[in-house]
């Protein structure tokens, strides 16, 4: 047995999903990310819940759906767990899921370093402080973002709520990545100008340490040029098969978990504190309207975040912490 991994699975369902006995929980994975699945089903029994463990196929790309059979399971459990190799984040089967009342944690691309590390955060700081991030964000009108690396975009956010990720998904209809801690939200669509540099790792694709970024420029809420090295020619590659929708900006989040770091697993990289990541694709788990079956993060390290003028971050220190 995996003492370690048991452990944070332990504290994922008691303390984050406040799984109670005799509760049904859903465990989704795929063979690539058995082991997390197993163990979650352990913590559970030991829990005394009433799990079931379901293994699908790998999808080909975050926000795939699953098999239809596996959105049903997904709408019929009290409590949902999805340690899979793409994102179910951004899906129909989560939405419904929620809307039927279900706790959902995805964890997509989850390892088990990742898993022990940052699950034995201090969950309720984090909460605190993705909570007041949040407010600003709701509160304001428009983002600016720049970076050493060459970011300078604009991201109007008038009327837009901000969604705290606070790792805490204690209520009837919630979810969350786990591990979390971000504040994100959807730019006005169609709004969004300039460029931003993807330095730090990105969806899809991995760390970006120590190889050429990835430079996307934007018009009118849409990325019109990704230029750089290989990573940029993958992550074309990713989007142009889904047509325009793909490539429209999706997210603004910043980073609130302070035990997180960079390693190239997207679900960790975007929850490290000190950086903001910027998306395309799919925005409709935000309240957008571009429904593509894709939705794909890229971290800015050392961000300068203002906020109707205002610095909130500075080269990556967070100013409203």
């Amino acid at each position: 047995m995996d003492k370690a991994l048991l452990k944070a699975s332990t504290i994922a369902l008691r303390d984050c999903l406040k799984l109670s006995k005799g509760e049904s929980l859903l465990i989704v994975t795929d063979a690539k990310l058995r082991a997390i699945g197993v163990a979650l089903r352990d913590a559970a029994i030991e829990l005394g819940a009433d799990p079931v463990l379901v293994e699908m196929q790998v999808r080909s790309r975050d926000g795939e759906e699953p098999p239809a059979n596996v959105t049903h399971a997904m709408m019929m459990s009290k409590v949902v767990v999805a340690p899979t190799t793409r994102s179910l984040t951004h899906t129909a089967a989560r939405r419904e899921a929620c809307k039927a009342g279900a706790r959902v944690a995805t964890m997509p691309g989850i390892r088990r370093d990742t898993m022990i590390r940052c699950l034995n955060a201090d969950y309720y700081k984090i909460a605190a402080r993705t909570k007041r991030m949040t407010e600003l964000l709701t509160a304001g009108s428009l983002l600016r973002v720049t970076s050493p690396a060459g970011t300078d975009i604009t991201l109007p956010i008038a009327g837009i709520k901000a969604i705290a990720s606070t790792g805490l998904i204690h209520e009837s209809g919630g979810f969350g990545n786990l591990p979390s801690g971000e504040a994100y939200m959807m730019p006005v669509e169609g709004a969004a100008e300039g460029v931003f540099v993807v330095d730090g790792s990105m969806a899809g694709i991995g760390n970006l340490e120590g190889k050429k970024p990835i430079t996307i420029r934007v018009e009118k809420g849409y990325a019109v040029s990704i230029e750089g090295g290989a990573a940029a020619k993958a992550l074309r590659a990713k989007l142009e098969p889904l047509g325009r929708a793909a490539f429209n900006v999706a997210e603004f989040g910043i980073g609130t978990n302070d035990a997180a770091r960079i390693t190239g697993s997207i679900l960790e990289d975007e929850k490290v504190m000190g950086t903001i990541h910027i998306a395309l694709g799919n925005n409709m788990s935000m309240g957008g309207t571009v429904n593509v079956p894709v939705h794909l993060d890229g971290i800015v390290k050392k961000p300068t975040v203002e906020l109707d003028g205002a610095k909130i971050m500075d080269r990556g220190k967070m100013l409203a912490d």
